[in-house]
Order: C-alpha cells, then sequence, then structure tokens
C-alpha cells in the first residue's frame, strides 16, 4: 500500500521512482503481486528502479553516521529559516561529497567474538 500511494500521490508525474532499499525478504515486486491484481502491480512495478542495498553491509550505521555529522557540522546553531537551512545544507553536502570521507569501523570480528560471546555457540 506504501508503494503505491507513494508512486500514485507523492510522485503521480515521475515516470520512474529509484527506490532503495534492504534486502529483507518482503521487499521484492512478488510482494506487489501478493497485494494488488496482476494488471496494478505490473503497473506499479513498471515505475520503479529498485536499488537494493549490500546484503552484508551496514548502510543504516553509514546513514545515521552521515546524520550525525552534518547535525554536527551544519546543524549546530539556530538557521532562522528554511531557505537558509536549505542552501547550508547543500553547501555542506556539496563539501562532504567532495571530500570522499570513508567511514572507518571499529567494531571488529575479534571485538565482537568477545563482546557478544552469550551469542556465539559453545563448540
Amino acid at each position: 500500500m506504501q508503494i503505491k500511494q507513494m508512486l500514485d500521490e507523492r510522485y503521480p508525474s515521475a515516470l520512474k521512482v529509484r527506490l532503495i532499499m534492504d534486502n529483507l525478504n518482503t521487499h521484492t515486486i512478488a510482494s506487489l503481486y501478493e497485494t494488488f491484481k496482476p494488471g496494478e502491480a505490473r503497473r506499479l512495478a513498471e515505475r520503479l528502479d529498485i536499488h537494493y542495498t549490500p546484503k552484508h553491509g551496514s548502510w543504516l550505521n553509514m546513514a545515521e553516521i552521515e546524520l550525525s555529522v552534518l547535525k554536527g557540522q551544519c546543524l549546530n546553531r539556530r538557521i532562522p529559516d528554511i531557505t537558509t537551512m536549505r542552501h547550508e545544507v547543500a553547501a555542506w553536502e556539496k563539501d562532504r561529497n567532495n571530500s570522499a570521507k570513508n567511514i572507518v569501523w571499529q567494531f571488529t570480528t575479534p571485538d565482537a567474538r568477545i563482546k557478544l560471546k552469550r551469542l556465539y555457540p559453545k563448540l
């Protein structure tokens, strides 16, 4: 229902909508056919350009890190109006993209084995 609402109400004139989805087993085109009649499911599916996140990538953590950096570097002050905020965020985003920052994961597999020991099977 959310996909139909997004396509028909939020982006009714868009020919294609790029949709970024994780690899949850329900996040497939097949779920449209389970929910809607075949003609309607096909109509919706043809307007989607689906990109899946990496199966073993922590994309949600990366997004949370970026939002935290945005907050700390750009939104950490009073901004008088929405136009100024959009301008400031666009400038921050351009600078951030041009600097090509990497995320350095500090939680290693050996660390996980220690911290999450209770979750590992006893051999």
